[in-house]
């Protein structure tokens, strides 16, 4: 499997109109999404303190006809699991949550990882009706634009697993 360039997911995630990306630091991601995205114009970064805020925040962009994207661990994911059912899966806002698999193994699919915390979470996507994609590999970026955009078109959430540290190129 390939890495995954970070710059190659910013560009989806351009491409996917999204004007803020939403974050908490995330150290899965920190290196090839969060620094680069730091000295960008476009999108906007806007630090948050608490992942259910950053939902909130997405919540009303969406309602301004603004798209965003929420860039989280699945930690702190899973410490927002009230506010994603009641903010995005019961009012149906498209909420796009980039989340980094905190720990897990490359090339080991989340449901089979050693980690409890990694495993447990396409089962919790599943119980709640949220889709999610996994973004492991190069391939697997084109994915990303295409869940944004259906996320928006369908207003309900989405969700990007990242399996594995994204390189800063």
């Amino acid at each position: 499997m390939s890495d995954l360039s970070g710059a190659n997911i910013i560009q989806q995630i351009k491409a996917g109109g999204v004007e803020f990306v939403i974050s908490v630091p995330d150290i899965t991601t920190a290196a090839g999404l969060l620094t680069p995205l730091e000295t960008m114009a476009s999108p906007r970064l806007v630090r948050v303190c608490k992942e259910d805020e950053g939902i909130g925040i997405c919540a009303g962009l969406a309602h301004a006809g603004k798209r965003a994207l929420l860039l989280i661990q699945q930690t702190g994911m899973l410490d927002s699991i009230n506010a994603i059912r009641g903010v995005a899966v019961e009012y149906s806002l498209p909420i796009c949550m980039m989340v980094g698999l905190l720990e897990k193994e490359p090339d080991v699919r989340p449901r089979e990882s050693k980690r409890y915390g990694v495993r447990i979470v396409e089962p919790i996507l599943d119980a709640m009706g949220i889709d999610y994609h996994e973004i492991e590999d190069e391939a697997d970026v084109a994915k990303i634009k295409p869940a944004i955009d259906a996320a928006y078109a369908q207003s309900k959430p989405v969700v990007l697993l990242i399996g594995r540290r994204p390189t800063a190129s």
